[in-house]
């Protein structure tokens, strides 16, 4: 074993290390009176400006420059210039965070293809709400064939979250004599939530019953109970309390109740 890490390690070094595979991968973006150093030169310079794009853990670093895509691996380096690339959204999957939050968390899979014969495609992984930093640093637009729908902030998984969880409430059925309004908040759906308190006996806790006639969608009910939030610590979101909108009756996610 030592001799074939010995001769292995003759044979990148040979020709000014030109055989070596870090070379090699930097020498197809290389200009014909230039060869791979001046490449390694060029990511060097851009990778110390404090503008560059960085995410990953250490095992699968992405970092976005000026010029350059770049994915570094264990075990491999993928380098990809911003003008011969096309981006696309191929998959989005969604976890629960760690046990010091509640919140979920959605991680995009962009395809970087090249039109440059001599690189591989390769794939970079990101959280969603990096997504938009992602795309001010690109020159190229990312296509999304999938038609993943890219939440982009906190509030846009919380609303997911949200929608999830009141659909397994308790309905309201509204008595035949009542006509429902279009939601005061977006004016565009038909009001479709009733806040009712269902979370403990009526004289107990700090969640009170709310006699509002139904005038908010989920959509809106959900948006105001995430910008009624502390923005710094998304763990307490699905357990706190806010006040109705329009009497200031207290109520939890667990009073929400979709009209049936």
């Amino acid at each position: 074993f030592p001799a074939i890490t010995s001769a292995l390690a003759y044979y990148w070094s040979r020709k000014g290390w030109n055989n070596h595979p870090l070379a090699r991968t930097l020498a197809v973006h290389a200009l014909p009176q230039s060869g791979w150093r001046a490449v390694a030169s060029s990511i060097n310079t851009e990778f110390r400006r404090i503008d560059k794009f960085a995410t990953g853990a250490p095992g699968a670093r992405v970092i976005v420059t000026d010029t350059w895509v770049i994915k570094v691996t264990t075990y491999c380096l993928h380098v990809a210039q911003q003008q011969d690339i096309h981006l696309t959204v191929t998959d989005s999957r969604q976890h629960e965070l760690t046990p010091d939050s509640n919140m979920p968390v959605q991680f995009l899979t962009i395809r970087v293809a090249s039109i440059n014969p001599y690189v591989k495609a390769f794939d970079i992984r990101l959280n969603s709400t990096e997504y938009g930093e992602l795309r001010e640093k690109l020159r190229a637009p990312i296509s999304n064939a999938a038609n993943v729908v890219i939440h982009q902030s906190l509030s846009d998984l919380f609303l997911e979250t949200f929608t999830s969880l009141v659909e397994i409430n308790q309905t309201y059925s509204v008595p035949s004599t009542q006509e429902l309004e279009p939601c005061i908040g977006c004016m565009q759906t038909i009001a479709n939530i009733k806040l009712i308190k269902n979370c403990q006996e009526p004289n107990e806790g700090e969640c009170q019953q709310c006699y509002c006639r139904p005038m908010w969608c989920l959509t809106c009910m959900g948006k105001w109970f995430a910008s009624r939030q502390d923005q710094q610590h998304p763990e307490t979101w699905l357990s706190s309390k806010v006040p109705c909108p329009t009497c200031r009756a207290k109520f939890c996610i667990l009073d929400v109740c979709i009209i049936r």
